[in-house]
Parts: structure tokens; sequence; C-alpha cells
């Protein structure tokens, strides 16, 4: 790492701890939104988002778009994604014609002066379609919306082992300037027994092309904890990802759970590391990714000191949404297709989750909501506390206080009951005017964000939501 660079300087450390991560390793929201989807409600209609988004014009905040494309030619046995395994081409012709007809649906109820300045295509596999497929929905999103030109974030997921030699070339021509490549593992006898072959080779070229084509961003996704990993497996799979020098890197956990998705039952459980081990994967994995260069963000995301995510960090602008961290705040999220989530103002949207509900409710010429949520005044306090702890690993009470009208220590008096067992362990220091995260609880941000989520506090169950490590 560059000791000269601020920005990286100004980012605090971490530090692993196995005895804290074992005892706090529960079930836990992420907290890409607050409320999370499971409080969304049904009777949130498609109406009630259609005024709220009239609504929101009268603040001019600019748009960010998700555009999910749930189509994959293989099933890769870890993937708890959305997503529909097939090569029916009429099935895909089906679900792009609902996807325009969405858009034209979506597209009147935003100003046109109300720029987008984020976009984003995810899956399943954006590159699943064809180069003609991908621009057709370009077309139609200029068609419809204010695209930014200049400073803008276009990017867009790629799975290597569906590209093609000009791929990166016409996704670039397109407007994308993102990248994100789903790696997981380049061990060959793990992604034999996920069903995911593809070579550091093509990987490599993807990078270099896309650095060719000055993408502001590649960023590569891994996962620990799958089959017939080992600490020496994934080391080897490190050494390859540091000399390909992505930008940014999210390292997930692995979360086996056959009972809800059927291509896990493809994996034998007795292949799957071990409690122990999966800890000792993780450990190894953080150091040898800040031993290599890279800045520890928060949760599974590290970068490049010379990325936006780690000036935000030392800058304070960090965000995070349904995308993990991000640099772009003060957009409304607009989501297009099954599944997908909106986020306007201070409410959630959320499309139906099947692809045959999805096409039936456009068929029927209405927006394909399902359910969602208007956030009140209690909620938008805590997603506030949350936020911080997320993204600034800690809480400056009194600055929060005067931001939202409140006295901090009065409005959350249980809650700061509720850390003295994290305090005593370590995870958090309380002083006076702050509540900080220390290095050690850096890792466990999830545990801390909890002690502020009343859902929780209410006695929900969790077991809808993955482990925090």
């Amino acid at each position: 790492m560059d000791t000269n660079d601020p920005t990286a300087a100004a980012t605090p450390s971490v530090r692993f701890d196995a005895a804290l991560v074992s005892r706090y390793d529960g079930r836990g929201p992420r907290y890409t939104s607050y409320p999370t989807a499971v409080q969304f409600e049904e009777r949130f209609t498609a109406a009630r988002y259609s005024n709220l988004a009239r609504k929101s014009n009268a603040t001019g905040r600019p748009l960010s778009l998700y555009v999910h494309i749930p189509f994959c030619r293989s099933l890769c046995y870890y993937c708890g994604c959305n997503k529909v395994v097939t090569r029916n081409a009429d099935r895909v012709r089906r679900y792009l014609e609902c996807l325009r007809e969405e858009i034209r649906m979506q597209a009147p109820l935003f100003d046109t002066a109300r720029t987008v300045e984020q976009l984003h295509f995810g899956g399943g596999t954006p590159t699943y379609l064809d180069d003609g497929q991908l621009a057709d929905i370009m077309e139609w999103l200029s068609a419809d919306f204010r695209l930014a030109g200049g400073e803008r974030e276009f990017s867009i997921e790629i799975d290597p082992r569906s590209t093609h030699d000009e791929t990166i070339d016409r996704l670039a021509e397109l407007g994308f300037n993102r990248v994100s490549l789903g790696i997981q593992d380049f061990d060959a006898d793990v992604q034999r027994a996920v069903n995911r072959i593809q070579s550091p080779t093509d990987v490599v070229r993807l990078v270099e092309d896309a650095r060719r084509c000055d993408y502001r961003s590649v960023s590569f996704d891994l996962i620990y904890g799958l089959p017939r990993q080992s600490v020496a497996s994934f080391d080897r799979t490190l050494d390859l990802v540091i000399d390909m020098q992505p930008d940014r890197l999210a390292v997930y956990n692995y979360a086996h759970l056959p009972e809800r998705f059927k291509g896990q039952r493809m994996i034998r459980e007795a292949d799957l590391p071990s409690p122990r081990q999966k800890l000792d994967i993780l450990k190894h994995s953080i150091e040898k990714l800040i031993d290599g260069g890279y800045v520890y963000i928060g949760m599974d995301h590290f970068a490049l000191p010379r990325d936006g995510l780690v000036q935000a960090k030392a800058n304070g602008t960090l965000k995070r949404n349904f995308q993990g961290y991000s640099t772009h705040g003060g957009c409304d999220l607009v989501s297009l297709g099954v599944s997908a989530i909106s986020n306007i103002g201070t409410s959630y949207a959320q499309n139906a989750v099947s692809t045959i509900e999805y096409e039936q409710l456009i068929a029927a010429g209405s927006l394909p909501i399902k359910k969602g949520l208007v956030v009140d005044a209690d909620d938008q306090i805590r997603a506030a506390a949350i936020h911080d702890i997320m993204c600034h690993d800690g809480v400056d009470m009194h600055a929060f206080g005067e931001r939202h009208g409140v006295d901090f220590q009065d409005y959350f008096a249980s809650e700061l009951a509720r850390l003295e067992p994290l305090l005593d362990d370590g995870l958090v220091e309380l002083t006076a005017d702050r509540i900080q995260v220390t290095p050690q609880g850096r890792l466990l941000l999830r545990n801390v964000a909890m002690v502020f989520d009343r859902y929780l506090s209410a006695g929900q169950s969790d077991r809808r939501f993955s482990r925090a490590i």
C-alpha cells in the first residue's frame, strides 16, 4: 500500500479476533436498506408508488437505475440469486418485451430534467444477452430517461464464461464504465464442485480489455466457504487476484441453505470446509488482501487506495444501498425487472419475484409492484444511525442529534443499554459524544447495527437473514 496516500492512511484498521467472530456469528440483515425487505407489505400498491414517484419530482433529486436480467445458461450450485436457468430464446424475448413496457410505464412518473447519474445491470447474468439485446435496453433507457454524460457511474455484472473478444469494447460503446466480474474461486476442484468452470486466462484478458477501454473500475466477486476450499487453495486464488489488481473486491460468505435454494442440494455437505476452516480462510483473506495493498472498506468489501470507495470512506461520504457500498448518494433508485426494489424518497417498492407473475402484471397494463413500504419518522432516524455505523464505523451522537432534531442519548437510551455487552467484548468504544466501532468490531458491523433495529428488538425471527460471517 502507498503509505503516502492520505486517503488510505485515513481509513481505519481492521483486526480479526477469532473468538469474537465465533461468538457473534449469528444471523442478521446486511442493511442495504432499513427497514429491510422482510418488512415490506403487500398493501403497498402500484398506485401508491406512482403517486409517491410523481411527488418526488419536487425534490429534483437525480436518479439511479437498476435493471435485473435474471437469465443464466447453466446453474452455479452455490447461487442464491433470483435467476432463471434457460436456453429458451422465446422466454428471453417475452421478458425483454415486458421490460420495455415497464420502462414505458416508469419513465413518465419522473421529470425529464432528473438526470440518471448511476445505472447498474445485475442478475442472473446480464451478459447472457447478446450485443443487440443489450443495445436495445440502453436505447430504451436513453429514449425514456435522461442519461447523464461525463461524471456518471454505469456498471454491469459480467460472467467471464459468457463473453467474447469484443464484449468489453461493445459495453464501453454502450456507455458502461464499470464492470464487475463473478470469479468466486480460481481453484479447479472448487469450480467443478460448484459447476462454474472458468480459466484465469480468460479473466486476465477481460481485465486487460477493460483497462485498454479506460473503464473507471473493475471489481471481482469472490466467495469463501465453498466446497473443497482450503486456506492453501484460496491463497492461490488470492495470488492470482492480487496480480490482476481489480480496483474493488467483494469477498462474500457462502451461506449453505439447501432447504431454500434447490441448486445447493447438488453440493456435498462433506465437501464444505468446517466452521473453523472457514474462519481461517476469512482471516487469511483479510490479511493477504491488506498486505497486497487493499483497504478494508467494511462488511465484505475491499478496494485499492486509488479507488473512489476509499476516498469516500476517508472523507465521510460513503453510502450503502442495494448494490452494497457506493460513492453515489442522494439519488432516487428506480429498479426495473423481476424482483427489483426501488427506493423513492422514504419509500420502497418491490416488483413481483417470479417472472411469470411479473409478465402477467405487465400484460395487464400494471406496474409489476407487489409490495413495499413507506418509512415512518422513527425508521428514518434509525436508518441514519445504522447507516453511520455501516459506512462510518460509528456515530457522532451530538452531530447526529443536531441533524435529526433529537437528543441521541435519550432517544436511544434502551439501545445504548443493549450496547453494553458489545462494549464489554470490545466491539465498540463509548465516549460522551461518540459510539466508535473498534478494529476488531469492524468485521461485525452488522451486529452493532442490529442493536438499533426495532424489528429485531421486537423479537422477529432472524432465520431469513444470512450469518454475519
